[in-house]
C-alpha cells in the first residue's frame, strides 16, 4: 500500500512526488512516457533534442524555489542566466527585454517620441505589485490554507496588500489608461505579448494583479538549463529516488478504482494501492481514469480549461551562423501589430545555445517555434478542415520566420511540424489543450486559493490548478498540494 501514487511526471507532479517523498511517504510515480517534464521536456527526434515549449523558465534566483531545490537536493543541473532573456520584435522595432528592470524601462524610453514620464510611472507602479505578490511564490506555505508561521509573515507585510484592492476585477489597459500608456503601441504591444505567454490573454482582458505580476518574469530568476530543461526533470526523479520515493517510467495508469483503504490503480506495469491519488492532469483526462463524481469546484475548472488554447509548433534545426548569439536565447516576435497574437502571427522562439552537447551535431542547432491557436473553434471543424487550418498556420509561421527572423528562417535544416494532436497524444491533454487557464479579468481567478480535490483523495496538479501557469506556478502548486495531502495522511 503506497501513501500516495502520483500520476505524471510534469512540473506539478514533481514537486508533490518529491515534497511526499521528502516527508517519508512512500510514493510512486508513474508517467506514460520514457522522459519526465510533460509539456515543459526535452525529447529526443532523429537525433536532435528539442525543447516540448518554447518558453522561459523562471524561478532560479537566490532563494526562490527551484534554487532551493537545486542546493537542498544537490540537482545535477546547471542554470545559465541569460541577458536578455527576450529579444522582442515587431516590424517597427526590435528590443532587448532585459533581466534587468531598469535596462528594460531605459529601451523603452529610447524609442522616438517614447512618454517618459508615464513609462517610469508604470515601471514604479508595476514594481510595487510584483515586489508584493513575487515573494509569496518563494515559499508555498505562504499560499492558503496558511500556517502559523505563514500567518505572521502575511501580517508583518499587510500594509502591502490595499494597494491591491483596487486593482482586483480590473484589466490590465485600465492601468496602462492610468498611466497615459493606452495608445503607446510599443509598450501595449509588449504587454499584450509577454501576458499572451505567461497568463495567456492580452491586455483588454487580463486580470490586473495576474499581469502585473507576470510583467517582472524576466527579472525573476530567468533563464536556461543547459542540455534543456529535461535535465531538471531527471534530476528531480533522481531526487525523488534518493528521498525513498519509487518512480515507474513508461508506465500509463490505466484506471484508478476506489477501494475501501484508498485507491487501486491500473498501470502498465500492474496494479498498486493507494491511500491517496495526485494527479498532473487536466480534469478532463481524470474522467477517463475514475468513475467518480468531481467535485463542484473541478467541474467549474473543467470549463475554465475548454476557453483556454492549443499550440501549434515548428521543431527547426538550423545552420549556426555568426547571426546567432552562442547562448541559448528566445527572439519573441508579432508579424502584424493590428492582428491579434495567435495562428501564426505571434511567435516564440527557443533556440539552443552553441555549446549544449547532445543537442545537435557540431555546427547546428535546435529551435522550437510556437503561436497560439483557440481549441474551441479549432474542436467545431471536421478532421479535415482542422488539418488544413493547422497546415496553414505552419505555413504562415514560416513565412513570419523568414519575413522577422531570419537568423532563423533563413537557416533551416530539418523541420518537424506539431498540433494541438501532437501534445494530446504525447503529453495525454485532452484535445491538446496546453498554457492553462486564461486569467480574463474576473472574481473567478480567486477561488482556487485554497487546494481543493477532485473527489476525495484524489488531487489535481499543474497548470489549470492555482497559481497556475509556468513550470514554476505549477511546481509551487505541487508542493501546496502535498501538503495539503501530508495533512490528511
Amino acid at each position: 500500500m503506497y501513501d500516495a501514487v502520483v500520476i505524471g511526471s510534469g512540473y506539478g507532479g514533481l514537486a508533490a512526488a518529491l515534497e511526499l517523498a521528502r516527508a517519508d511517504k512512500r510514493v510512486l510515480l508513474c508517467e506514460a512516457l520514457n522522459y519526465p517534464g510533460g509539456c515543459a521536456s526535452t525529447f529526443s527526434r532523429k537525433g536532435y533534442q528539442f525543447e516540448a515549449g518554447a518558453t522561459l523558465f523562471s524561478g532560479f534566483a537566490s532563494g526562490q524555489l527551484f534554487d532551493k531545490w537545486i542546493e537542498r537536493h544537490d540537482l545535477d543541473v546547471t542554470f545559465e542566466s541569460i541577458d536578455p532573456p527576450i529579444l522582442f520584435r515587431t516590424p517597427d522595432h526590435e528590443l532587448p527585454i532585459s533581466s534587468d528592470r531598469a535596462k528594460t524601462l531605459a529601451s523603452f524610453c529610447e524609442l522616438p517620441d517614447a512618454p517618459v514620464s508615464s513609462l517610469r510611472a508604470f515601471f514604479a507602479r508595476q514594481k510595487r505589485v510584483a515586489d508584493t505578490l513575487w515573494p509569496i511564490f518563494d515559499e508555498p506555505s505562504r499560499l492558503p490554507p496558511f500556517s502559523m508561521e505563514a500567518l505572521w509573515w502575511h501580517l508583518k507585510r499587510s500594509w502591502r496588500y490595499p494597494g491591491l484592492l483596487s486593482l482586483v476585477n480590473r484589466p490590465l489597459i485600465s492601468v496602462l489608461r492610468a498611466h497615459s500608456l493606452e495608445q503607446y503601441a510599443p509598450f501595449v504591444q509588449y504587454c499584450n505579448a509577454l501576458s499572451q505567454i505567461t497568463i495567456q490573454t492580452n491586455v483588454m482582458e487580463a486580470e490586473a494583479p495576474f499581469a502585473l505580476s507576470t510583467l517582472d518574469y524576466p527579472y525573476r530568476g530567468t533563464g536556461h538549463i543547459h542540455g534543456g530543461i529535461g535535465r531538471l526533470g531527471q534530476a528531480m526523479l533522481d531526487a525523488i529516488e534518493r528521498c525513498g520515493g519509487e518512480v515507474w517510467m513508461s508506465s500509463r495508469v490505466k484506471s484508478c478504482r476506489r477501494i475501501p483503504e484508498g485507491w487501486e490503480v491500473e498501470t502498465r506495469k500492474g496494479n498498486v494501492k493507494a491511500r491517496t491519488i495526485v494527479a498532473n492532469m487536466l480534469p478532463q483526462a481524470v474522467d477517463s481514469l475514475c468513475s467518480e463524481e468531481a467535485s463542484l469546484s473541478m467541474k467549474r475548472l473543467k470549463g475554465a480549461v475548454e476557453e483556454g488554447w492549443g499550440a501549434v509548433m515548428l521543431y527547426l534545426v538550423i545552420e549556426d551562423h555568426q547571426g546567432l548569439a552562442r547562448h541559448p536565447h528566445h527572439i519573441q516576435t508579432i508579424v502584424d501589430p493590428t492582428q491579434p497574437l495567435m495562428l501564426g502571427n505571434h511567435l516564440f522562439c527557443s533556440i539552443s545555445g552553441a555549446d549544449e552537447e547532445g543537442r545537435a551535431p557540431e555546427g547546428q542547432r535546435t529551435v522550437t517555434v510556437s503561436t497560439h491557436i483557440p481549441l474551441r473553434q479549432l474542436r467545431e471543424m471536421e478532421d479535415e478542415a482542422q488539418a488544413d487550418w493547422v497546415q496553414s498556420i505552419q505555413e504562415r509561421m514560416r513565412e513570419g520566420l523568414r519575413a522577422c527572423v531570419p537568423e532563423v528562417g533563413a537557416h533551416i535544416r530539418v523541420e518537424m511540424p506539431a498540433s494541438p494532436r501532437t501534445f494530446e497524444r504525447f503529453t495525454r491533454r485532452p484535445f491538446g489543450y496546453v498554457g492553462g487557464i486564461p486569467r480574463t479579468r474576473g472574481l473567478h481567478n480567486y477561488r482556487g486559493l485554497f487546494p481543493t480535490p477532485y473527489t476525495k483523495d484524489l488531487w489535481l496538479v499543474g497548470d489549470s490548478v492555482f497559481p497556475g501557469q509556468s513550470t514554476l506556478a505549477t511546481a509551487v502548486g505541487g508542493v501546496r498540494t502535498a501538503r495539503a495531502v501530508l495533512s490528511r495522511l
